[in-house]
């Protein structure tokens, strides 16, 4: 898709008609209090709109639909094929409306419309196409069992699942999710963040148009407290898929244990080491991979590349070519399609990512902030892995700088600490590659280069960074599916039995 200009963009911002209540049963409805909350350009400060505040009867009411449609098999005894034939409708009503879901989610997120245009929406769509056609292509099993028992292996959706979303990627998490749910035959709740609703509830209206029956995709928006809680804590939940931070991921282990014991499946936060040993080859190439681990999306990835351990030997020469690179990294209009790092999601994450910053000292590069919006991307050098900056998620465009001696030094220190979600090593060694990969404990490791694989390989973490489960890949059908074994018994004992 070919970029337009600023005023393009500006005039298609002013004409947008931004949905502001919830969705549930195939309609919107507000808030059954009546409240609202405001949802605000982060970039500019401006209000976008007053969006329905929920809570527990609206929460209860989404729960109701969403059981209703699940037990009468509306979606969930749908056959595959026909369901596959409904979600790839509903790509095609993405597409349709692709540019005008990406300033959605620039004006919402503060995301520049260079991501969204060329990465998150393209995405979003590619990841529920590609769960669509995996729906009628994923077998059951028949298990070893003598002559006289057939032992089959069957799938079956888990039920009703409350999705509960981040703000950093609103839309492509949002797929992340309900692309393999609504695959299993699942019926959804969902609470987006209430940072960045917008999206979510105009998607649902696509779904609606696509096909998707009604009570089938539900959105919820509202507060941690008062709907994210609501749908941890409900008895006729199933399962709650979670993405955000370690903090509050936890609390879902929590709501599960008191409540009904719900399935619970955490992707959490991280502090990813990126190790580059003194033997990498091309230098100006792995400055671009670290810059663009570090500084896409403001930082604000769980994935991001925040802590640079590198060998001594080759640490000032690689530093000067991040410096080179991170100066293309401009902060500005996220309108503007030449901005390549927009707005931080709101004051508040604003005012936390600047605290790390002040009076920091060892600072390479940048530092500063804008406009109580933005911040440059910076690099800052610390003494060890002990140093505040090295120890916790910051969620903000700030590398960490960690010098090391050895590969083994470089080990121990991309594995101290309490996340485990993705890392990258930089060696031209194939056997120190492949030893480093397998010795670093996180849920992807990338060599030679910064990712995160793609929708055909699990993503998720070890330690604090993921809980329960997988997105992506045919492993994301896992959690929304319960396993059920059918045991036949093909003995001829019919009379024995009687008897």
């Amino acid at each position: 898709m070919d970029l337009l200009t600023t005023e393009e963009y500006k005039s298609i911002a002013a004409n947008l008609e931004l949905p502001t209540t919830a969705y549930i049963d195939g309609g919107y409805r507000s808030a059954a209090s009546g409240k609202t909350f405001t949802s605000t350009n982060p970039a500019t400060g401006e209000t976008l709109a007053e969006i329905a505040s929920c809570g527990q009867e609206d929460v209860d009411f989404a729960v109701e639909k969403a059981r209703e449609a699940f037990d009468d098999g509306r979606w969930s005894k749908m056959h595959p094929s026909e369901r596959k034939d409904v979600l790839i409708r509903f790509c095609k009503l993405l597409t349709r409306n692709a540019r005008e879901l990406a300033v959605m989610e620039s004006l919402d997120s503060g995301k520049t419309i260079y991501d969204c245009e060329t990465v998150d929406i393209p995405e979003t769509i590619h990841c529920i196409k590609w769960h669509a056609e995996a729906i009628d292509k994923i077998y059951d099993q028949v298990a070893p069992a003598s002559d006289d028992h057939i032992a089959m292996v069957v799938r079956e959706p888990i039920g009703v699942v409350g999705l509960v979303l981040p703000w950093n990627f609103p839309l492509l998490m949002l797929a992340w999710k309900i692309g393999p749910a609504l695959a299993a035959g699942c019926s959804l709740v969902i609470k987006p963040a209430a940072e960045t609703t917008i999206t979510a509830l105009r998607v649902a209206e696509l779904a609606s148009e696509a096909g998707i029956p009604k009570g089938v995709l539900n959105i919820v928006p509202g507060s941690g407290r008062n709907v994210g809680e609501p749908i941890g804590r409900h008895m006729d939940i199933d399962m709650v898929s979670f993405t955000g931070s370690t903090v509050t991921g936890k609390r879902f282990l929590t709501y599960s244990a008191e409540s009904n014991a719900k399935e619970i499946v955490l992707e959490m936060g991280g502090k990813n080491p990126c190790v580059v040993m003194d033997d990498a080859e091309n230098i100006d190439m792995v400055a671009q991979h670290v810059v663009n681990g570090a500084f896409w999306n403001m930082g604000e990835n769980c994935s991001a590349s925040s802590r640079l351990i590198v060998h001594k030997d080759i640490k000032e020469e690689l530093l000067e070519r991040i410096k080179s690179h991170a100066k293309h990294w401009n902060i500005g209009d996220p309108l503007s399609p030449e901005t390549r790092m927009g707005a931080l999601v709101s004051k508040a994450h604003f005012d936390k990512v600047c605290s790390y910053l002040e009076g920091a000292e060892g600072v390479r590069l940048g530092g500063k902030s804008h406009d109580g919006a933005f911040v440059e991307a910076t690099v800052i050098e610390v003494p060890d892995n002990t140093h505040l900056l090295a120890r916790e998620e910051i969620f903000g465009p700030v590398l960490t700088v960690i010098e090391i001696g050895s590969f083994d030094e470089a080990i121990k220190v991309a594995n101290d600490t309490e996340f485990g979600l993705c890392a990258s090593i930089f060696t031209a060694n194939a056997k120190r590659a492949i030893r480093g990969a397998r010795a670093i404990r996180a849920g992807t490791v990338t060599v030679n280069s910064f990712g995160e694989g793609d929708i055909s390989t699990p993503f998720g973490g070890y330690k604090q960074s993921g809980f329960g489960g997988r997105d992506n890949s045919v492993h994301a059908h896992d959690q929304y599916t319960q396993l059920k074994t059918i045991w036949i018994d093909l003995s001829d004992n019919d009379d024995e039995a009687v008897g």
